[in-house]
């Protein structure tokens, strides 16, 4: 694209995107004023911000063994996940699982989508069973348009390894029969055998409707679970957080995106109007692609957006800092522009595409809130790529041809004394080494008291008091007056608290209770607020993100980190930089697991959006900075240390401006989120702050300097001392 406008046209363009970002910004902002109020334009938000459905189940055999019931647990939270990925499922006492989905208010309807849970077994047409619903590990209702232009309705069945060869083995000995499936005793398909199946996948076909398809697919996955259930009861649960979180949060993000933007105007004048622009526009399509895609949004996903915002301008504080720099070297304004887009490109791309690879890989991997911050991750990575290289591009054109074409308007990048980066590496070194010994010792002294890290509910589980009021509070009111007195028993803050709607009730979710401490709780609730004590339930819970979740969890990032590993690999043609920039990214997540661990801030459903928002942010920054050295080896005969030390501090020099910058404008919308925030996202910002500065140090003063070390001393090439 070539900066060549007209000043005729380059008003046009100017006023087309000005119109556009008005029509994105009243869009937007109908998304927003309607979500959590139940209108048609609204995001879908999480139990967090705005409650939704709590169904509780009883398991029917007598005294279940723990392998079945998180099994169970296991391929319930499998099944929920097709409402939301926020969906929590958690065992309680132990004989029951309770299932919350968010973001809907009809209980019934979800009963009946979801199926009720029982026996499925799939037998012969004598009566004989072959096969169990367990075998089945996914169902789904299907349509195609055949040769004949008819739309035809299946379900496509998925079995497990050993249902594979049951199924295989008896539709070879039954073609032409019936294999009746049968759920509850009750007969709900009898298809015919038309060959034998073998591999593990079959279609029912003669589905008479898209519904009919779907009815039976949600049968036979439920029927799959290695327990059968019965509803015990199910309630529309209110918001945990109140709408004070969406609002405060909300407010953040205006505060926090009118100072980006106020910065970047007075770090880059006319660059940084055009970068504003832009930021208001990728904005407005988060919002609006959250609405489209029906994504649930959490509070730690409006935190995620929020730290979005501020990344997404690392693409344009790279373009701006090269056009700078061509400048600088005695370019015109103009040809400063198309070169430094196109030599900001390789850095932008490496980058973002490895944050992609990370996204795509966890996505497909991952469960629960992992697949849920995948999406936001993905969405925020394409969006800010678009606005970066074309909208960005496009207005800066456009201001270009309308006359702001003198570089005092844009800058000139002045020449900065080479800082000795290299030849201070033992001090950095040595620095990272204390930090992260002292999160171990923390953890250390901390486990023989009790447990390293401080576990929250969604990890170890603990106790849920329902309690009936004989009036109603606001979540306002429950923070306010009840949470503390009921901090004042538990001595912990980790505290939810969730409302059932059409009736007094509120239930408290603590760490686990002894008697004694479920007694002086009793006792709080009824000199305070009158409550009848026999009234008062009290049931142990199992943690939210299961083992199985947690396994899942830890897969798909490592599978991620090899695969973001393999393409730094192939891109910069050393593994050396891969190798490097993977080791900056463990040093960033040791350090916050230090902020954890001495802090005791509470490690729950947030902790793992932490840490992948990290692992993102950590590589991205990294890769910048290797990229500018790959660049300044490109034609230069490196054979000595000393070579290698001045292209790796030159480098780094010429980037720094750049990391600090970016740091600065992320930084500002995670403290404005801190700052102004409710309690619990609080423990999200702080070690998310945390981490942005130790993805800065460990990207200026740890990823480089164990590059030199290993291209001293590992692999071909090295170089001479």
């Amino acid at each position: 694209m070539k900066n060549k406008f007209n000043k005729g046209k380059g008003i046009a363009i100017f006023v087309v995107i000005l119109a556009i970002l008005a029509g994105l910004a009243y869009y937007a902002s109908i998304i927003l004023s309607s979500t959590g109020v139940g209108k048609d334009m609204s995001v879908k938000l999480g139990l967090d911000l705005a409650g939704g459905v709590s169904i509780t189940y009883q398991v029917d055999e007598e005294n279940p063994s723990v392998e079945d019931m998180n099994d169970t647990i296991y391929k319930l939270q499998q099944r929920v996940e097709g409402y939301s990925t926020e969906s929590a499922v958690y065992q309680e006492g132990t004989d029951r699982i309770t299932v919350e989905i968010p973001g809907v208010s009809d209980a019934n309807a979800i009963l009946e989508e979801l199926g009720k849970p029982g026996s499925l077994e799939f037998q012969t047409e004598d009566g004989t069973t072959f096969m169990t619903g367990d075998m089945i590990e996914d169902a789904q209702a299907v349509n195609y348009t055949d040769e004949m232009g008819n739309k035809q309705f299946i379900v496509e069945l998925k079995m497990t390894d050993e249902g594979a060869q049951l199924f295989g083995d008896m539709t070879s000995e039954n073609v032409g029969k019936s294999l009746p499936i049968v759920y509850d005793e009750e007969v709900i398909s009898a298809p015919t055998v038309n060959e034998a199946i073998y591999g593990g996948d079959a279609q029912i076909t003669g589905m008479e409707s898209f519904e009919a398809a779907e009815a039976l697919a949600a049968n036979i996955r439920i029927g799959s679970l290695s327990l059968p259930l019965t509803e015990l009861r199910s309630n529309v649960v209110g918001a945990q957080l109140g709408s004070e979180a969406i609002s405060t949060s909300l407010k953040a993000a205006a505060i926090g995106l009118i100072l980006v933007m106020l910065f970047m105007i007075i770090l880059y004048f006319v660059p940084g109007i055009a970068a504003s622009i832009a930021l208001a526009i990728y904005t407005c399509l988060v919002i609006a692609t959250l609405f489209l895609f029906d994504i649930t949004l959490t509070l730690p996903g409006i935190a995620g957006i929020i730290l979005s915002i501020g990344m997404a301008v690392d693409a344009n504080v790279i373009i701006f800092a090269r056009i700078r720099e061509e400048i600088a070297s005695g370019k015109t304004v103009g040809t400063a522009m198309d070169i430094g887009f196109k030599k900001a490109m390789s850095a932008i791309i490496d980058g973002n595409v490895t944050t992609l690879i990370a996204a795509a890989v966890l996505g497909m991997l991952g469960s629960g809130t992992v697949k849920g911050f995948a999406s936001t991750l993905a969405i925020g990575i394409i969006l800010s790529m678009f606005t970066a290289l074309v909208v960005t591009r496009l207005i800066l054109n456009a201001l270009f041809a309308m006359g702001l074409r003198d570089e005092k308007f844009f800058g000139k990048a002045k020449e900065a004394k080479v800082f000795d980066f290299i030849g201070k590496r033992k001090i950095f070194f040595a620095i990272s080494v204390l930090v992260i010994v002292a999160g171990f010792v923390g953890m250390g002294v901390h486990s023989a008291n009790g447990t390293a890290l401080n576990y929250g509910l969604d990890f170890v589980g603990g106790t849920s008091t329902t309690v009936p009021f004989e009036e109603s509070y606001t979540i306002e009111q429950i923070d306010a007056d009840m949470v503390p007195l009921v901090q004042g028993v538990t001595g912990d803050s980790n505290i939810q608290t969730t409302q059932v709607q059409g009736t007094n009730q509120i239930i408290f979710k603590t760490r686990t209770l002894t008697l004694a401490e479920r007694e002086a709780l009793n006792t709080i609730f009824v000199d305070n607020y009158g409550v009848n004590a026999d009234e008062i339930q009290s049931e142990s819970i199992s943690s939210a993100i299961s083992s199985e979740m947690r396994e899942d969890a830890m897969k798909a990032v490592l599978i991620a980190v090899v695969c973001m590993l393999i393409y730094i690999w192939f891109r910069f043609s050393d593994a050396r930089f891969a190798v490097s920039a993977i080791l900056a990214l463990v040093h960033d997540v040791l350090v916050v697991l230090t902020c954890y661990a001495l802090l005791r801030i509470s490690v729950g459903g947030t902790f793992i959006a932490v840490m992948l928002t990290i692992i993102g942010y950590s590589i991205n920054d990294t890769i910048v900075i290797f990229d500018r050295i790959r660049e300044n080896l490109h034609g230069r005969q490196v054979r000595k240390a000393a070579d290698l030390t001045e292209v790796a501090n030159l480098s780094l020099t010429q980037t720094l401006s750049r990391s600090i910058n970016t740091s600065i404008t992320t930084f500002i919308m995670v403290f404005m989120l801190w700052l102004l925030g409710v309690a619990t996202i609080r423990d999200f910002s702080l070690p998310l702050m945390v981490g942005l500065v130790s993805g800065s140090y460990s990207s200026i003063c740890i990823g480089t300097q164990l590059w030199f070390e290993f291209k001293r001393k590992v692999g071909k090439n090295r170089v001479e001392d």
